[in-house]
C-alpha cells in the first residue's frame, strides 16, 4: 500500500521518489543494525549461560528494564507468542535467573521477576554495554545522541503498535 506524502509544513511536498529512497535507505540501515544487534545480543546471551539463546537475554534486558512482568505481557511487550516466552522463561527459570512470584494486584496470576543472581548477572553485562556505547559513542555531540534517542523512540513507539511488515 503506497500512501501519499504528507506536504510539510515548512516548505513544499516532499519529492515521492526522494521519500522511497529515503525509506528505502532506513530500511537497509535498520536491518544492518538488526542483525548486528542480534550479533551482539547472542554473544550477551552466551556470557549469561552458554545455552542461553539471544531471545532469552532479550527477556532478562526487559525484565531489568521494566520490572515484574505477568508472561502475557512480557509476550506482548516484545511481540512474540506466549508459548515462545513461556519456553524461555521455563528455562531461565531452571538456570535460577528468573523467579515467578504472586501478583499482588491478581492472586491468580504470576509476575515473572529477576532474581538475586539474574539481578547480578545483568548489571555486570550492563556495565559492559554502557562501557562498550560510551567508547562507541564518545565522538558523538549531545545534539546527535538527543536527535537519535528522540528518532529511535519515535521507531519504538510505532512498534508498540503492531507494524505489519509481512
Amino acid at each position: 500500500m503506497t500512501t501519499a506524502a504528507k506536504p510539510s509544513p515548512d516548505g513544499p511536498p516532499p519529492d515521492p521518489s526522494e521519500m522511497n529512497a529515503a525509506i528505502e535507505d532506513v530500511e537497509f540501515q535498520l536491518g544492518l543494525l538488526w542483525r548486528r544487534a542480534r550479533s551482539i545480543n547472542h554473544a550477551l546471551a552466551r556470557k549469561v549461560h552458554p545455552d542461553l539463546e539471544p531471545a532469552a537475554y532479550g527477556l532478562l534486558s526487559v525484565l531489568m528494564n521494566q520490572g515484574g512482568l505477568r508472561l502475557t505481557e512480557l509476550a506482548k511487550y516484545i511481540g512474540v507468542g506466549k508459548p515462545s516466552v513461556s519456553r524461555q522463561i521455563s528455562f531461565l527459570e531452571r538456570l535460577g535467573l528468573v523467579s515467578k512470584l504472586s501478583d499482588p494486584s491478581d492472586g491468580r496470576a504470576q509476575l515473572i521477576v529477576l532474581t538475586p543472581a539474574g539481578i547480578s548477572k545483568m548489571w555486570a553485562l550492563h556495565a559492559g554495554r554502557q562501557e562498550a556505547f560510551h567508547s562507541l559513542l564518545s565522538h558523538w555531540d549531545t545534539a546527535e545522541l538527543t536527535a537519535l534517542a528522540t528518532l529511535l523512540a519515535k521507531l519504538n513507539n510505532i512498534g508498540k503498535e503492531g507494524a505489519n511488515l509481512g
